[in-house]
């Protein structure tokens, strides 16, 4: 089985609410260095929010043929249904860049009603979903090369 130094990960990350997503990113960051993934085997990109994450996750599959995809963003629930459609079309978005390009994507979109919620979610007092998602991109990576089949 490869080893984690020619793992390549994808990481988008959504611009709205930076002072959430920042500390996602740092989160991920950080996690995938200390499991081993090369820092130039790590693409980071910037999207306005979560609505366009799905996009860009596509295009680091289909240009830079990641073995999988940290999807990073932070949508907190306001007085409109804004929150309900960007949340379900993020969400299905990833599902179906994971499903058609065969690599796992790491959902760590914060869906919070309070930005006091997404702060214990982002290195407060319930952890960083940023790393987790990193961990679990990471796990199925491994699931994969177990099954003995490598990205294209």
């Amino acid at each position: 089985m490869p080893s984690r130094k020619e793992v390549r990960i994808g990481i988008v990350v959504g611009r709205f609410n930076e002072l959430i997503t920042s500390r996602l990113l740092e989160g991920a960051r950080k996690a995938l260095v200390r499991e081993g993934v090369l820092v130039e085997n790590i693409f980071e990109v910037e999207v306005p929010g979560s609505f366009e994450i799905p996009l860009a996750a596509q295009w680091l599959a289909d240009v830079r043929k990641v073995d999988g995809v940290i999807a990073l963003g932070a949508v907190i629930r306001g007085s409109t249904n804004h929150y309900e459609y960007v949340c379900s079309t993020a969400s299905s978005g990833l599902m179906n860049v994971q499903l058609s390009h065969k690599i796992p994507v790491g959902f760590g979109i914060l869906t919070c009603d309070t930005l006091e919620q997404a702060f214990d979610r982002a290195g407060g007092k319930l952890g960083n979903k940023g790393t987790e998602s990193a961990q679990t991109v990471l796990e199925m990576v491994s699931l994969r090369q177990s099954l003995g089949e490598r990205r294209e």
